[in-house]
């Protein structure tokens, strides 16, 4: 018998427009300029007004050059944040933001036009600059399917912004944190300013040790501390007492001022061939072997009964200027782990040592300063006057050594704080800055005094913030416990002015600073910074009744520094030029979400700030992620040439590639990414891409409205497929809580190759393909299919957002999957899911039974295979259960099923016939003269009142 007929055509086969080809770089720049001309985001607000809010406030990238792959995993990380809060149901709010003030811009400036521009000019051609750069750096966050309120970003150097952060300044201010110091702090050359502890980063630079003696005044005194009279010289030495100090800051010796000894440490009088040496006894050894002496040790002492002994400059015979002496100040930061146990003091240019001298009784105006700003030497200094300090240390070595006061010298290799800006060697150096306290003291003109130190504040807030990592708390909480006084003034033009006026004789503020603060922010507000700046001293102090005071005060030149910008953005952007964006309440932002070096930098400043005006933290959460890196782990960079460029990337694979690459990666740690980790990712879009093209394709004919079967009336294995999809969106939803993508991602990728591809359409193509188009059978598939669409589209929304989207236009019934929310598909039903489970496995048994026959050659496909299972109770009841769609689950033509006492599967080749339509091969084709190519099951479906399925 014959049948030539083409029985393809009576599969229920469909088709759908989505593209198997997502063509993504073709196609996104057009998403997204349909999502800015539809005005998408605004639709998105309207869509949730009124709901509980989600607010991550963006920290803001600097306004400079064109964004990397830091910048994309930044953007692509909030963004992902923003759209799975939006799918909950929230109103989820999401403000782009950019950092414009500062060095970066000043520099690039001076780069274009030259140094020493006018300050008016300075500020004008940097404004200008910084807008320039928003426009790319925006388009590119834009191309990389980020939905924010692009039309009102903010700036910190709004108008509105600068005016608030003034604001701002005033009520820390008020609360009593600010003062203004000498004090040594931070300071970069190339900057030509201070640099707050956030602007630091160690790295590794080569020094040259020194071993000085410093000469005792009085030797007799000293021998005394010791207990002892003066014994005359032995083995050929002089009477000379030397103090010898080890430091690696040669340039800081010609400012010495004081030595410091720890009161509990034990000191040895060492005699030795160049006189009597006081050094740690701890250390005698390891000193002598250093300077290549012998020695022997006369008498010990506590560093507490040296203390008020003086010692005169090593420079003090070679030039006048040096003529001077050295007391000794006893101190706790003096240690005996290494050098001498005795450090030198030059307290410009040390923050212990500062300390230790001013409580020791020295004057802010005794304290010598010859390092100017530039990194030389005062051009008087004695000596070195005009030396580069760098450059001077040669200098400084010979100049000891011919004195005789040089001990030992050698190179090494230390970690010493840089500059993180320009990768350069910076300094401690004594200046008259501007602070806010961490600790106790009185601030100026204190209104509305905090109830505790900023410190204690600040402490209190992390341990009421949640951190993602965990290990950011420890991280930020140390950073607080230990770090000095904020130093926020800085001697640029391009920021926000420090509003003040300073006596010209006294240096004390004027008595109305609080009302010129008012007046300078209101200015600020109409004109910016510039209006500031432009107006005279006499303008400013008549607008508060002052006028006559103008010849006798300075107007303050200083700025506030850049972190205290974007440390305010907190009050001056969600409470301030972007209303309604914050909670009433408690902190303003849910989340701050940066990369890890932020707790030194963003998150810090920002706790500051917030603590200081509110006594509370701006955030709730702060999350941190790593840095993108190649695939050896080092770190992405220019000079190296292993980056990964996101314009680049989004020509030639599509920005979905980047954010799929993103979401895939634990951001916890560094991520890492090269051409064959992206090649990785566009593999697992294309199987994600994949089902979703079934799903959509076998709804493609399916109205819910007509269609839907109801849940009791729906086969088993549908059910148990919803309640699969249910228990995975519980799995992806808690994800999504804790902001942790990399987890769905794979968890995706499983949920559509086992799950689904292996499993769940594996067994349901017969069904959707065979059974009458109209039949319950394929309406119960369906309607699983579509509830699963609905599902997937908004699990892989936050993103794989391009492309949801475009299945979303061609499924969904509004206009975007981000107006919807979290679809409803019901509680898992455990005992389904524990039956189907197991059933599963036994599947997976017998496939390896079939694949064992076709390794053989002995069947084709599972459907020419017949299987016999003897099953114990347990299992026999389940599989039973199922009836005669066991054999649809198992996808064969057969299955004999029997009770025993364990569990035993064979495969066996079928003996009967293929048929043409289903493929199955059955016992009964050839049955029917009129179809001799079909099998019974075929021929009710085409022809008679249809199979009946009840199961599968």
């Amino acid at each position: 018998m014959t049948d030539k007929t083409d029985y393809r055509a009576t599969l229920n086969l469909s088709d759908t427009p989505f593209p198997m080809r997502g063509d993504l770089p073709k196609r996104e720049p057009g998403w997204v300029k349909q999502w800015e001309d539809e005005g998408l985001y605004k639709r998105l607000r309207e869509a949730r007004c009124g709901r509980q809010k989600f607010i991550l406030h963006d920290g803001p990238p600097y306004a400079n050059g064109q964004i990397h792959m830091g910048h994309a995993v930044n953007k692509i990380l909030k963004d992902m944040i923003v759209k799975s809060r939006q799918l909950k149901g929230l109103d989820a709010v999401y403000i782009p933001g950019w950092d414009c003030h500062g060095l970066p811009i000043e520099n690039a400036i001076e780069k274009k036009y030259g140094r020493n521009l006018p300050r008016d000019e300075m500020q004008a051609k940097s404004r200008a600059f910084a807008t320039e750069q928003i426009a790319i750096q925006m388009a590119d966050f834009k191309r990389l399917g980020v939905l924010g309120d692009w039309e009102h970003p903010y700036r910190t150097m709004d108008f509105s912004n600068e005016a608030d952060e003034i604001r701002a300044f005033k009520r820390v201010i008020e609360r009593g944190f600010v003062y203004r110091g000498l004090k040594p702090v931070y300071w970069c050359f190339d900057c030509g300013s201070s640099l707050a502890e956030f602007e630091i980063e160690y790295a590794d630079k080569k020094s040259q040790t020194l071993d000085v003696g410093f000469k005792a005044n009085e030797p007799g005194k000293v021998l005394a501390a010791f207990g002892l009279g003066a014994p005359p010289p032995q083995g050929g030495g002089t009477e000379d007492v030397f103090a010898v100090i080890w430091t690696t800051t040669a340039w800081t010796i010609p400012a010495n001022q004081a030595l410091n000894l720890n009161p509990e440490i034990v000191y040895a009088l060492v005699e030795t061939p160049r006189g009597r040496i006081i050094v740690a006894e701890s250390l005698v050894e390891k000193c002598l072997a250093r300077y290549q002496l012998e020695g022997q040790v006369l008498a010990t002492t506590p560093g507490k009964n040296l203390g008020g002994l003086e010692f005169q400059h090593p420079l003090y015979d070679v030039d006048a200027g040096y003529r001077r002496l050295s007391p000794v100040y006893l101190a706790d930061y003096a240690t005996a782990e290494d050098g001498t146990g005795i450090v030198h003091s030059s307290p410009a240019y040390g923050l212990d040592d500062f300390n230790s001298c001013v409580a020791h009784g020295m004057k802010y105006d005794d304290i010598l300063n010859p390092v100017q700003g530039n990194g030389s030497y005062a051009p008087d200094f004695p000596l070195f006057g005009g030396e580069n300090i760098w450059k001077a240390v040669p200098h400084i070595i010979a100049t000891l050594e011919q004195a005789g006061r040089l001990f030992g010298t050698e190179a090494i290799v230390h970690s010493y704080p840089h500059c993180w800006r320009h990768k350069t060697p910076v300094i401690y150096r004594a200046a008259a800055q501007w602070f806010i306290r961490m600790d106790q003291g009185e601030g100026v003109f204190t209104k509305d005094k905090a109830p505790d130190t900023l410190r204690n504040l600040a402490l209190r807030a992390i341990e009421e913030t949640s951190f993602y990592p965990e290990n950011g708390k420890a991280r930020l909480r140390d950073m607080i416990a230990g770090r000095p006084d904020w130093c926020i003034s800085r001697q640029r033009s391009w920021g926000v002015p420090l509003p003040f006026f300073l006596h010209k004789d006294s240096g004390e503020l004027h008595p109305k600073t609080m009302e010129i603060l008012d007046v300078a922010a209101d200015m600020v507000q109409a004109g910016g910074i510039e209006a500031w700046s432009k107006a005279g001293s006499e303008e400013i102090l008549a607008k508060v009744g002052a006028a006559a005071d103008a010849p006798e005060y300075t107007k303050s030149q200083d700025i506030l520094e850049v972190w205290f910008d974007s440390g305010t953005t907190h009050t001056t952007v969600l409470k301030g030029s972007h209303p309604g964006t914050a909670h009433e309440n408690g902190p303003e932002a849910d989340l701050y979400l940066e990369g890890h070096d932020q707790h030194r930098g963003w998150f810090h400043s920002s706790l500051l700030t917030a603590c200081a005006m509110y006594g509370r933290a701006p955030y709730r959460g702060l999350l941190t992620h790593g840095f993108t890196v190649d695939s050896q782990g080092r770190k992405m960079s220019k000079s190296l040439g292993n980056g990964v460029d996101p314009q680049e990337t989004s020509k030639k694979l599509g920005a979905e590639i980047i954010r799929l690459w993103v979401a895939a990666s634990d951001y916890s740690g560094d991520i890492a990414g090269d051409d064959k980790i992206l090649a990785r990712v566009v593999d697992a879009y294309r199987r994600i891409r994949n089902t979703l093209r079934f799903l959509l394709a076998n709804v493609n004919d399916f109205d819910p409205a007509k269609d839907a079967v109801p849940l009791a009336e729906m086969l088993e294995i549908d059910r148990y497929a919803l309640s699969r999809a249910a228990e995975f969106q519980a799995e992806v939803l808690a994800h999504y809580e804790v902001y942790e993508f990399h987890p769905v991602v794979a968890k995706l990728q499983v949920y559509c190759s086992e799950d689904l591809g292996a499993f769940y359409l594996d067994v349901l193509k017969d069904r959707l393909y065979t059974t009458a188009p109209k039949s319950l059978a394929r309406r119960s598939a369906q309607t699983a299919l579509w509830h699963i669409t609905h599902a997937m589209l908004r699990w892989m929304a936050p993103f794989l957002s391009f492309t949801a989207e475009e299945a979303w236009k061609l499924f969904g019934d509004s206009e975007s999957i981000f107006l919807e929310e979290y679809a409803e598909i019901g509680s898992p039903d455990t005992e389904l899911l524990a039956k189907w489970n197991r059933i599963r496995a036994l599947r997976e048994l017998a496939n390896k039974e079939i694949e064992a026959l076709r390794e053989k050659g002995r069947v084709g496909s599972s459907l020419q295979a017949n299987l016999a299972i003897t099953a114990p109770p347990a299992d026999h009841a389940l599989l039973a259960s199922l009836g005669d769609d066991l054999k649809f689950v198992f996808i064969t033509s057969q299955v004999r099923l029997h009770a025993g006492d364990a569990l035993v599967i064979e495969a066996h080749p079928s003996t009967h016939l293929k048929c043409d339509r289903c493929w199955h091969w059955r016992a009964e084709v050839g049955s029917d003269p009129a179809h001799p190519a079909l099998c019974g099951r075929c021929v009710s479906n085409l022809f008679g009142t249809g199979e009946v399925r009840e199961h599968a």
